[in-house]
């Protein structure tokens, strides 16, 4: 008889990874000193971050098929390899002063690392906890979030102690250290699974499986609607909220006039907030259903970001940010437990790769939109009335998600 292992290990072998991958949301950190010592445009280094997120949404779409046959322990190992080396490799472009170079290891190969890493143990723990969907992604992606929160203090320190180069050479090593170590561990459950509490709960007829709208492959999945709303609303999602999170250090410099270091705590604030929102959204998920919760993110989010451009309290021009990086959270940890509702698991983490390439897109799109307003015109503020105008789209979406799931509920009734 097979040992089956404990399903929550695993989520600590998953958060380990994430928290390992998640520090290319402390990646603002890097901006000014980088952008100080090589006198490359904010534009320039911003790029590097955009390609990594590019290269994160096209490997978790065209791996996923990997991720699927392999399963997740080669999968993670491979994201261990390919993630250290861009981050590495990072340190030398920058030694040997190549933004081609830092382009092609920390965006590319490190990039590549990341969107195999993400999707590893996501998919694999929507298996292990059919009782708890949303709240098992959302506890290994909310590793994700956090990460900013350690990495974004210490790459600061790093960098005043050692230097741009050396701070990716340590990182780099202590970050495939740390996840080959966790992707050992890593394992899909056998088939049907069920914990004992929860099947002995269905046998007393305490509790009930919840069926999922329907169980089919990822190339029937991209030929409906719903994988087309998904990824709709991923994108726009992503797109405002990864543009705040590409510069938030400098944007907090400039708007709330504090130090470099402060901006670092407050980038690593921002982390908490964001791996809050990933368990605490996620697990909401799991009562109110996924198709409200992205409504209310989409209707709260408008009032976040209009407010933002004319905000002029320190205290809520703060609150309003780690509230947006909550819902900025949520959304990334509710959207796997709602793929697995409504096309079921059998192809689950190729499913979810494709729609993270709604991720990859909006990683161009945000940054460099920001990026570039903010280099012609001075001011962040005429980007985030785009942002509540695509806001509206999403909500949109999101309304009529609701609708097409329910009518197909009914006629299957």
């Amino acid at each position: 008889m097979i040992k089956i292992k404990n399903r929550w290990i695993m989520v600590l072998a998953a958060m380990a990874i994430h928290l390992c991958i998640g520090s290319v949301y402390a990646w603002s950190v890097y901006v000014n000193p980088i952008h100080t010592t090589m006198n490359w445009s904010l534009t320039d280094v911003t790029i590097a971050f955009s390609v990594a997120i590019f290269f994160l949404g096209l490997s978790a779409a065209l791996m996923g098929k990997l991720v699927e046959r392999k399963g997740p322990r080669v999968a993670a190992t491979l994201a261990a390899i390919l993630f250290g080396l861009g981050t590495v490799g990072a340190g030398m472009a920058i030694h040997l002063e190549s933004k081609i170079l830092l382009y092609l290891t920390y965006g590319v190969l490190g990039g590549t690392g990341l969107g195999i890493g993400y999707i590893s143990p996501v998919s694999m723990l929507v298996k292990w906890f059919p009782d708890r969907r949303g709240m098992a992604t959302g506890l290994a992606i909310m590793g994700f979030g956090f990460a900013s929160a350690i990495s974004g203090p210490a790459i600061k320190i790093l960098i005043d102690s050692v230097g741009i180069s050396s701070t990716f050479y340590i990182l780099g090593s202590i970050y495939f250290i740390v996840m080959f170590s966790a992707a050992q561990y890593l394992q899909n459950p056998p088939e049907g699974y069920m914990p004992e509490r929860f099947s002995d709960a269905i046998a007393s007829g305490k509790k009930k499986i919840k069926e999922d709208l329907v169980n089919i492959t990822r190339n029937e999945a991209v030929k409906t609607a719903r994988f087309y709303g998904l990824w709709i609303m991923l994108f726009i999602n992503v797109t405002c909220g990864i543009a705040i999170i590409s510069v938030a250090s400098p944007l907090l410099q400039e708007v709330i006039g504090i130090s470099a270091l402060a901006a670092a705590s407050a980038v690593g604030l921002m982390g908490i907030f964001n791996g809050a929102g990933r368990i605490a959204w996620a697990s909401i998920s799991d009562y109110l259903t996924r198709p409200l919760v992205f409504i209310l993110f989409f209707v709260t989010q408008i009032v976040a970001f209009y407010l933002l451009t004319s905000v002029t309290s320190i205290l809520l021009f703060q609150v309003l940010l780690y509230y947006i990086m909550m819902c900025y959270g949520g959304a990334f940890a509710s959207i796997p437990a709602y793929i697995g509702d409504i096309f079921g698991t059998k192809e689950l983490g190729a499913i979810h790769g494709y729609i993270l390439t709604a991720w990859a897109l909006a990683g161009l799109a945000g940054p460099i939109i920001i990026a570039y307003v903010k280099d012609t015109t001075g001011s962040y503020t005429g980007t985030l009335y785009v942002f509540v105008g695509l806001f509206f789209i999403a909500l949109i979406t999101s309304v009529l998600m609701l609708v097409n799931i329910k009518k197909i509920k009914t006629s299957q009734a």
